[in-house]
């Protein structure tokens, strides 16, 4: 197991604003969180719940102005990523951290080859010269399952498939070796078959290298088959995280319940059909002060209206699995208040 007590990356208190004409949008609400060593982390929640800015956010990636990071701490090893300056968290980007988009037809440059597009981190995070660059990209390549690898080098993105430029993304993201991998949903463009190709993709890669991996997703399908541990988010804040077998088989959270009755059964009734969760997902025009799921939300009562949930450690039956949750619901039986970590 990886070691808890040395992680990867440690994220205190992030909190992330938009300004707009129409006013502030609180997107990123008191988030923290930590990944190990080697874990592969799922984050899991509707479009707008703040997933991928706050992915974003932590190797700053958001356009600045509208997006501002108002608080909170970074801590990738001994380095504060929010404390650096942008060009030494340039160099962090390219060689301690990796990203893999969703859609690798935008994120590839049409007008540069395969080749140049693997080479360049290489040659400028690793001091290659151009002879190492190429031979290493090839070997990349070749990592991700692309055949033919060095016929391919000059081969421009419209040249490959969704699939193989999917792989092309991957190669680029682990060229320098990163320490984390931060994947936003680079999947959800592609068929089913590619999809699962690209899933067994990550799983090969992940027992060879040793990564820590974070997985943006909405689909909770593709976590039960990846991830080791889940972070639930819903209105910019973590309202549940568990170990994938733990959040699936005891849900708290009355959203991640919601999420887990949207997905298909292979055993259950015939008859049964899938739910929706009715409503929409909220528009953060400023910090919360009450529970951001209370209007869609079927055990909502008063104390959801004025006071927002804080984090607490479910106890299942004497036994701890690291599960916690942001629900006055869920957790007004007995539990312990834990920090948000």
């Amino acid at each position: 197991m990886p070691d808890r007590a040395a992680p990867v990356l440690d994220v205190r208190g992030l909190k992330t604003v938009f300004r707009t004409r129409g006013g502030e949008i609180h997107a990123v609400n008191d988030v923290s969180f930590h990944l190990e060593r080697g874990e592969l982390l799922g984050v899991v929640g509707e479009s707008g719940s703040g997933k991928s800015v706050t992915m974003m956010s932590l190797i700053g990636l958001l356009p600045s102005p509208p997006a501002e990071i108002r608080a909170g701490s970074v801590m990738l090893g001994e380095l504060d990523l929010l404390k650096i300056s942008p060009e030494a968290l340039r160099r962090v980007r390219g060689a301690k951290v990796g990203f893999i988009f969703q859609d690798p037809m935008t994120s590839l440059n049409p007008v540069f080859n395969i080749g140049f597009q693997i080479a360049e981190p290489l040659r400028r995070h690793m001091g290659m010269t151009k002879a190492q660059a190429a031979a290493r990209a090839v070997e990349l390549l070749e990592l991700v399952g692309i055949p033919d690898a060095a016929k391919r080098l000059g081969d421009y993105p419209h040249q490959f498939s969704g699939g193989m430029r999917q792989r092309v993304m991957i190669a680029i993201a682990l060229a320098c070796d990163p320490d984390v991998l931060i994947a936003d949903e680079p999947t959800t463009a592609l068929d089913v078959t590619i999809q699962a190709q690209i899933l067994e993709l990550v799983k090969e890669l992940r027992v060879k290298l040793g990564m820590a991996i974070i997985w943006i997703t909405h689909d909770l399908g593709v976590i039960a088959a990846i991830a080791d541990r889940v972070m639930v988010m819903y209105g910019g804040q973590i309202v549940e995280q568990a170990p994938v077998r733990e959040l699936f088989a005891n849900p708290q959270h009355p959203y991640t319940r919601a999420l887990l009755k949207t997905i298909p059964s292979l055993t259950g009734a015939r008859e049964a059909r899938l739910q929706v969760i009715e409503g929409q997902p909220p528009i953060m025009t400023a910090a919360p002060t009450a529970c951001a799921f209370r209007a869609r939300c079927t055990h909502a009562f008063a104390r959801c209206e004025v006071e927002n949930p804080q984090r607490a450690r479910i106890d299942t039956m004497g036994l701890s699995f690291g599960h916690d949750v942001a629900c006055h619901w869920a957790t007004a039986p007995k539990t312990s208040e834990v920090s948000n970590a």
